[in-house]
C-alpha cells in the first residue's frame, strides 16, 4: 500500500512539473509536511530552488532547520498536504539519490560508528586504528563500503594527488584513523568525501565550525568559485562569514518558514532586528549574570569537588606539565611541552587543525593514556601515583567532542538526568536523583532555555541544543577547572551569546578556572589573558603569551 501511494504521488508531481520549465526549477516543495515515522516535524513548508541560485538555510537551534536538511538528504519523509488556502501539495527534487551532506551530525555519527566497531582488545598491540581517511575516501570513489582490514584497491594510490584532497588539505592525514583526527580534520575529510563522491547536490551544514583560519579561507574560496560539477546549499546556525556567492536565504524558526527571499532582503531584516536587540542586551546580561551567580552559589553546596574544601595553596599549580611528549606511529603531536595552570589564570588554547589542542586537553582529563609516561601533575599529585580517574574528574567540568559523541551513543537519557550526571561525573545517570539535585537541575535547564523540557531525550535535540546542554552539565557543579574544547560548535546566535555570558560570569565568580579551545576570535573571553599557542612542526612546538592588562 505504501509503495503504491508513493508511486501515485510521484506520478502526480511529475504531471504537474511537466507544465513547468524544468531547466529552471531544481527542487520544488509546495504545501507539504515533513514527517518522521508517525511524528510531524514541520507541518507545512513551500520552497523552490532554481538553477541560478545558491541558498543559505539558517534558523535557531531546534527550530526545524535540521529536519529540512535531512529531508533534502533523503533521511526524512515528505507528504503533500491538501488545504483550501494553499491548494494541493506536491514535491519534486531532481537530486534524489545524488545528495551528500557534510555536517557536525554526520561527523559525530561517523565517529560513533568507529567507536562501536573498535576491536583494540582483539588485535595485536592493543590498538585498532579503525577506518583510515584513505579507505573512507576510496569508498566514495568506488561507491561501496570497504572492510577496514582488507587490502586497498589500486585507486587508493591516486588520492595523494587528487584535486579535492589537495583542496581540503588532508594529504598528510590520509593514513590516519578517522577516530584519531581532530574535529577540523574530520570535517575537511568529510568535505573531500562529498566532493569525490560525484554527488550532484552538496549540503554543507555549519561548515566553518572547528576549522582554523587557513581552512576557512579555503572553504570560502571554494564557495565563491562555486564548484561547477555540483549544486551547493549552505546551512549555518549564525549569519556570519557568508560567502559572496550566496543569493537567497531560507530561515526556519519554530517549525515554520520565517523568511524566504533574497540575501539583500534578509540582511535588511537583520539590521532592524539588531537595532531592537541592542536596546535590551545590557539589561538582559545583568539579569542573566545575577541568575548565574545565584545558581553557582547553590551548586557549590551540592558539589563533590574536594578541592573547594581542601584549602589548597593558591601558589600550587592546578596542573603542571614538564617536558611532555606525545605521539604515535613516529608522529609527534606534542614535543617537550612545559606548562602550568594556576587558580584564576584563564587560558586560551589555540593553533591550527591537528596541532594537538585536543590531545593536550586529554592529558588533563585522563582520556589519553600517554599521560602515564610523562611528567604530569594534577592538583598537586603526580599522575599515576595511585589516584583514580574519578578523583580527577570530580574536580573537572568537561565539554568536548568526545563527550558529545559518548552522550549521543547513550541518547535516550532525559535532559534532567544529563544535568544531574554532571554532579556524578558519569555519562548517563546511575544514581537516585535527590530532591535537591532535581531542583538545581530544573533551575539550570530554565537558565539554558530548556524549561519544561526535562523529560525529553538527549537525542531528540538538535546538535546545537545538545551542545548547550552539555555546557550546562559541565558548569553545574562549579568545577575547579572547566575544560572547553570548541564549546560553541553548532550554537545559533542566541545560544552562543547566552553561553559566552555564562562562561564569563563563571570565570568572574572566582571558583572556576577556564581552559578554552576555539578557532573563532569572537568567542575569546575578556578574562582569557593567558594564551598557549601550538605550532606543529616547529621547534619549539609551542609559545606562551600573556596578554597585557
Amino acid at each position: 500500500m505504501g509503495a503504491l501511494y508513493t508511486l501515485c504521488r510521484k506520478i502526480q508531481y511529475y504531471a504537474i512539473l511537466s507544465r513547468m520549465d524544468k531547466n529552471e526549477i531544481l527542487i520544488n516543495i509546495k504545501n507539504c509536511r515533513i514527517q518522521s515515522h508517525s511524528k510531524t516535524l514541520i507541518p507545512e513548508i513551500s520552497w523552490e530552488m532554481h538553477k541560478d541560485q545558491i541558498w543559505l538555510v539558517t534558523g535557531p537551534n531546534g527550530g526545524g532547520k535540521a529536519d529540512f536538511l535531512n529531508l533534502l538528504a533523503g533521511n526524512e519523509q515528505i507528504i503533500p498536504n491538501n488545504t483550501k488556502n494553499a491548494g494541493e501539495g506536491f514535491y519534486f527534487n531532481c537530486f534524489e539519490n545524488s545528495t551528500e551532506i557534510v555536517s557536525l551530525e554526520r561527523a559525530a555519527t561517523l565517529i560513533e560508528s568507529e567507536r562501536k566497531n573498535d576491536e583494540s582488545e582483539y588485535v595485536e598491540g592493543g590498538v585498532d586504528h579503525g577506518k583510515t581517511g584513505r579507505l573512507f575516501l576510496c569508498e566514495a570513489l568506488l561507491g561501496q563500503t570497504l572492510k577496514k582490514n582488507e587490502s586497498l584497491p589500486d585507486i587508493a594510490k591516486t588520492l595523494d594527488t587528487n584535486e579535492f584532497v589537495k583542496l581540503c588539505g588532508i594529504q598528510k592525514i590520509l593514513d590516519r584513523g578517522l577516530k584519531y583526527m581532530s574535529t577540523g580534520e574530520i570535517r575537511r575529510t568529510l568535505l573531500a568525501h562529498a566532493l569525490i563522491s560525484g554527488k550532484k547536490f552538496l549540503i554543507l551544514s555549519d561548515p566553518f565550525a572547528g576549522l582554523d583560519s587557513e581552512s576557512r579561507t579555503i572553504l570560502l574560496k571554494f564557495f565563491d568559485e562555486a564548484y561547477s560539477a555540483s549544486c551547493l546549499l549552505l546551512a549555518m546556525e549564525r549569519y556570519t562569514e557568508i560567502p559572496e556567492s550566496i543569493t537567497h536565504v531560507l530561515e526556519i524558526s519554530n517549525k515554520t518558514v520565517s523568511f524566504c527571499g533574497t540575501k539583500a532582503e534578509y540582511e535588511k531584516n537583520l539590521d532592524k532586528q539588531s537595532a531592537a536587540e541592542k536596546t535590551h542586551a545590557v539589561a538582559y546580561k545583568q539579569a542573566f549574570r545575577k541568575e548565574v551567580l545565584e545558581l553557582n552559589e547553590q551548586s557549590l553546596e551540592l558539589s563533590t569537588d574536594e578541592l573547594h574544601t581542601e584549602q589548597t595553596s593558591d601558589h600550587q599549580p592546578l596542573v603542571e606539565m614538564k617536558n611532555v611528549t606525545v605521539g604515535w606511529d613516529g608522529h609527534k603531536v606534542l614535543d617537550n611541552l612545559s606548562w602550568s595552570l594556576h587558580k584564576g589564570e584563564h587560558w586560551l588554547i589555540r593553533g591550527p587543525n591537528g596541532s594537538g589542542k585536543t590531545t593536550f586537553l586529554e592529558l588533563i582529563t585522563g582520556d589519553n593514556m600517554q599521560v602515564f609516561c610523562n611528567d604530569v601533575s594534577l592538583f598537586g599529585k603526580h599522575r599515576g601515583s595511585g589516584e583514580t580517574i574519578w578523583e580527577i574528574k570530580a574536580k573537572l567540568g568537561i565539554v568536548s567532542y568526545r563527550m558529545h559523541v559518548e552522550y549521543r551513543m547513550l541518547g535516550s537519557t532525559d535532559l534532567e538526568s544529563v544535568i544531574i550526571s554532571g554532579f556524578h561525573d558519569s555519562i548517563g545517570l546511575y544514581e537516585q536523583k535527590s530532591d535537591v539535585e532535581l531542583v538545581s537541575a530544573r533551575k539550570w535547564l530554565k537558565l539554558g532555555g530548556f524549561e519544561s523540557r526535562e523529560k525529553e531525550s538527549f537525542n531528540s535535540l538538535s546538535y546545537g541544543e545538545q551542545r548547550a546542554l552539555l555546557i550546562l552539565r559541565a558548569a553545574v557543579k562549579c568545577p575547579s577547572i572547566l575544560i572547553l574544547d570548541e564549546p560553541c560548535h553548532g550554537l545559533d546566535e542566541s545560544y552562543r551569546g547566552k553561553i559566552l555570558n555564562l562562561l564569563e560570569t563563571i570565570a568572574e565568580s572566582g571558583t572556576t578556572t577556564l581552559l578554552h579551545v576555539t578557532h573563532d576570535p569572537t568567542e575569546v573571553l575578556p578574562c582569557e589573558k593567558h594564551i598557549l599557542e601550538l605550532h606543529p612542526g616547529e621547534n619549539p612546538m609551542y609559545k606562551i603569551i600573556v596578554a597585557q592588562e
